[in-house]
């Protein structure tokens, strides 16, 4: 009896010290410097899986302070894919009736070798939407048409986020050459 009695104090000292010690263990990076505690964006973009094509963070850039993109300008739009299929593909082309009159891929095709990320989240544009039909105002949504050689076309929601906080070193697309910006008058002055 006195050989069982030790056994379960020693299973019990054994269990005691597991407790104290897992806790201990799985906060070994907690502290002021933690990575949780580091600045993550949230991912505001939009998200699809397509015929092996993950489609992740997804947004158009706006215009920073609230204000919208007018219409007849240009916006640049920022997206990553992921080629989890088979096969190679290629994103042949981007469009966006409802919203701009043309899409512009810079190189025009993006291609996707098979398990690869392709990231186009800037800061610089590689895809612009250009002749907006309609000013885009930040928090608002537009159709988003993705044309791929072998995984096909998709649609998405893709959400208008300011050009502030996180996104303020993205760069809106350069001007058009020999286009020029138009002060405009928002008050009167007086004498």
């Amino acid at each position: 009896m006195i050989r069982s009695s030790r056994k379960t104090v020693a299973n019990g000292l054994l269990i005691a010290a597991l407790a104290l010690l897992i806790p201990a263990a799985a906060g070994c990076q907690a502290g002021f410097d933690a990575p949780t505690l580091e600045f993550h964006p949230a991912a505001a973009g939009a998200h699809a899986e397509h015929n092996g094509i993950t489609i992740s963070n997804v947004f158009v850039l706006g215009a920073p302070g609230g204000h919208p993109v007018p219409a007849g300008e240009s916006a640049s739009l920022f997206l990553s894919l992921y080629n989890g299929g088979t096969g190679d593909d290629t994103l042949l082309s981007v469009s966006s009736p409802d919203a701009a009159s043309s899409v512009q891929v810079t190189g025009g095709t993006v291609s996707l070798p098979v398990s690869s990320l392709v990231n186009l989240m800037g800061p610089q544009p590689s895809i612009v939407l250009s002749g907006l039909t309609k000013p885009l105002a930040s928090g608002s949504a537009i159709p988003v048409t993705l044309d791929f050689q072998h995984a096909g076309s998709v649609t998405l929601d893709v959400p208008v986020q300011p050009q502030e906080y996180y996104y303020s070193t993205f760069s809106p697309p350069p001007a058009a050459p020999g286009v020029t910006a138009t002060p405009t008058a928002t008050g009167t002055a007086t004498p």
